[in-house]
C-alpha cells in the first residue's frame, strides 16, 4: 500500500508538470496556425499568448484559499475538470473571444494544479523523499515543453492543426484525474497524521523523529491571510524567503535568455530554417538531463547547496554572455512576428524593426503598415520557439516585400552592405568574423540553462511547499506564485523597451548583479530543509 501511494504521488506529479509545461510550450506552434486562420493582429496574438499568465495570475490570488479551505486532492480535482472544459472550448473556437475565453480558463487551471501538486505530493511522502518526488514536477514541466514542441513539429503542416494541438492536453489530464482517484484524502488532517504513520500508510519519518513527534505533540493552527506578515511563529520571516525566491527565480533573467536562443544558434553557424527547432529543442533535451541531476541531488546535496551553486553559475554565464556581446554585437530584430510569446511589447507596433548596434548606425525604422499586416501570409518561413516561462523571441525568415526591401537596402548600405535581402531581418553578418565569441555565448546559454534547471527551477517550489505550516500553506504558496506570475509579466512585457534604453550587453551584465544578490540573499535567509519532515521545518522556523 506504501508503495502504491508512493507510486501514484509520482505520477501526480509528473503529469502535473507535464500538463503545464504542454500548455506553456504549444502555443508558439498553434499560434502561426491561428494567425492564418483567425487573421490575428500583433495585438490579437499577444492576448491570446498571454491570456494564460492571466488566468494564471486570477488563480494564484483565488486558488491559495480553495486548496486551504477544500484541500489538496480536491484543488487538483477540480482543476482537472477546469482545464478538460478549458480544452474542449479550446478545441471547438470558432472565434477570437472563444480562444482567449479558453486560453484563461487553462491558464487558470494549471496555476490550481501547480501549487496543489507540490503542496500535496510534498505531504504524502516520507520527508527523504521530498525533494525527488517534488522536482519530479519541474522535471515535468520541462517533459512538456519537449512534447508540445514535437506536437508542434508533427501537426504544423495539418489543416486547422491546432485544434489537435489544444486538444490533446485531455489524454495527460484525464490520467491524473483517474489517478489521484486512488490516492488517500488530504493526507495532513494533522489530527490524524500519527495514526497513518502507525499504519504504514505514509511513511513520514524514522523511528527517531516518530519519538520526537510524540512527545512533542504537533497541533495544527489556524492562521488567518494577514498571520503572513505577522512576527507570529516567525511567519514574516517565511514570507520574505518564499518572495524573495520567487522574485530572484524571475529577475535573474530566466525568461528572457532563451528569447535569444535561436539567434545565438544562428551566429554560431545553424543558418537554416531548422536553428530554432535545434535551439529550443537541444536547449529542451539539457533542461531535462538538468533537472534529472537536481532530483537526483534534491535529497543528497540539499537545497540551499543547489540554489546557491545555481545561481553562481547563472550569473556567470550571463556576465559572460554581455561581455561577449559587447565585444560581438548582437543585432536584435525587432518586429511583431520575432517577439509572439508575453516578451511582445506595447511598443512593438510602433517600431516594428529596431536594430540594437551598439553604435547607433541604424535609427528605428517602422515600415509601412501594410508590412506589418503581411507578415500574417505564407510568406514567413515559419520557426518554433519556446513561449513564456522558457522565451518567446521567435526566428523568422523573411521573404521581403517591397517596402520592408527598400528600407532594409537603406540598413544595408549604412552598414557596408553586410546584409543580404533574404535573411533573417538584420541578419547576423556584422558578427560572424566572432567565431570564438559565438561558441562561448553558445555555452554560456546552455550552462545558464543547465544552472536553472538544477537551482531556481525546482528547488524554488520545493522549499515553498516546505516552509509554511500546514493550515496557511495553500494560501502562502499562492501569494508568491501570485509574485511569480506577476514577475514574469512585468519582466516580459518591459524587456525590449529595457534593451533599447540601456542595450543588450547591460541588460545581461544587470542579470548578472541581480544574480549575485540571489547567491547573498539566500546564504543569509534560506535554511536547510533536506531530511526534516514537515512538521520538525514549521517547529524549526517557529523557534527562532
Amino acid at each position: 500500500r506504501a508503495l502504491l501511494v508512493l507510486l501514484l504521488s509520482a505520477t501526480v506529479s509528473l503529469l502535473g508538470g507535464l500538463i503545464f509545461g504542454y500548455e506553456l510550450g504549444i502555443i508558439s506552434g498553434a499560434l502561426l496556425q491561428l494567425q492564418t486562420d483567425f487573421q490575428l493582429s500583433c495585438f490579437k496574438q499577444e492576448v491570446v499568448v498571454s491570456a494564460v499568465l492571466v488566468g494564471a495570475l486570477l488563480a494564484s490570488l483565488a486558488g491559495g484559499i480553495l486548496i486551504d479551505r477544500h484541500g489538496r486532492r480536491r484543488a487538483i480535482l477540480v482543476s482537472n475538470l477546469v482545464l478538460l472544459v478549458g480544452s474542449l472550448i479550446l478545441t471547438l473556437a470558432r472565434s477570437f473571444t472563444v480562444l482567449v475565453i479558453g486560453r484563461m480558463t487553462v491558464g487558470f487551471a494549471i496555476s490550481v494544479s501547480s501549487m496543489a501538486c507540490c503542496i500535496y505530493v510534498s505531504e504524502m511522502v516520507a520527508a527523504h523523499q521530498r525533494g525527488l518526488l517534488v522536482s519530479l514536477y519541474e522535471a515535468g514541466i520541462t517533459v512538456g515543453i519537449l512534447l508540445s514542441y514535437a506536437l508542434n513539429y508533427i501537426f504544423a503542416d495539418v489543416d486547422e492543426g491546432w485544434r489537435y494541438m489544444f486538444g490533446l492536453a485531455i489524454a495527460p489530464t484525464s490520467m491524473q484525474f483517474l489517478s489521484i482517484l486512488f490516492l488517500p484524502v488530504n493526507p495532513v488532517k494533522l489530527s490524524s497524521w500519527d495514526s497513518d504513520c502507525q499504519k504504514g500508510l505514509i511513511p513520514l519519518q524514522d523511528t527517531e523523529g516518530r519519538a520526537a513527534a510524540k512527545r512533542e505533540p504537533y497541533q495544527e493552527k489556524h492562521y488567518s491571510f494577514l498571520d503572513l506578515f505577522r512576527s507570529r511563529d516567525n511567519m514574516r520571516r517565511r514570507t520574505l524567503v518564499g518572495l524573495g525566491l520567487v522574485l530572484f527565480q524571475q529577475f535573474t533573467g530566466q525568461p528572457n535568455v532563451l528569447g535569444y536562443a535561436s539567434k545565438i544558434f544562428h551566429s554560431v553557424g545553424f543558418q537554416s530554417n531548422s536553428s530554432a527547432i535545434l535551439a529550443s529543442v537541444g536547449l529542451g533535451a539539457i533542461k531535462v538531463v538538468a533537472t534529472l541531476v537536481a532530483m537526483a541531488l534534491a535529497d543528497k546535496a540539499g537545497r540551499r547547496v543547489l540554489l546557491m551553486a545555481g545561481c553562481v553559475v547563472m550569473a556567470i554565464s550571463v556576465t559572460t554572455i554581455g561581455l561577449s556581446s559587447r565585444m560581438a554585437p548582437l543585432a536584435m530584430a525587432r518586429d511583431c512576428k520575432a517577439a509572439t510569446g508575453p516578451n511582445a511589447s506595447h511598443g512593438l507596433s510602433q517600431h516594428p524593426l529596431t536594430p540594437l548596434l551598439p553604435q547607433a548606425a541604424v535609427s528605428p525604422i517602422p515600415p509601412a503598415s501594410g508590412a506589418v499586416r503581411s507578415q500574417a501570409g505564407p510568406g514567413f518561413a515559419a520557426t518554433r520557439s519556446l513561449t513564456k516561462v522558457f522565451a518567446s523571441t521567435q526566428g523568422k525568415e523573411v521573404v521581403p516585400n517591397s517596402s520592408l526591401t527598400q528600407k532594409r537596402d537603406l540598413v544595408g548600405e549604412s552598414r557596408k552592405g553586410t546584409l543580404g535581402s533574404t535573411g533573417p531581418p538584420l541578419g547576423a553578418a556584422p558578427w560572424a568574423q566572432h567565431t570564438v565569441l559565438n561558441w562561448i555565448t553558445l555555452l554560456s546559454m546552455m550552462a545558464f540553462v543547465s544552472a536553472f534547471s538544477v537551482g531556481f527551477g525546482p528547488m524554488t517550489w520545493l522549499v515553498l511547499s516546505e516552509i509554511y505550516p500546514a493550515g496557511i500553506r495553500g494560501r502562502a504558496f499562492a501569494f508568491c506564485n501570485s509574485f511569480n506570475w506577476a514577475a514574469n509579466l512585468l519582466i516580459s512585457l518591459s524587456f525590449l523597451d529595457l534593451i533599447d534604453a540601456i542595450g543588450f550587453s547591460w541588460m545581461f551584465l544587470l542579470y548578472g548583479l541581480m544574480g549575485v544578490m540571489a547567491v547573498i540573499f539566500i546564504y543569509l535567509f534560506v535554511p536547510e530543509t533536506k531530511g526534516q519532515s514537515l512538521e520538525e521545518i514549521d517547529q524549526q522556523f517557529s523557534r527562532k
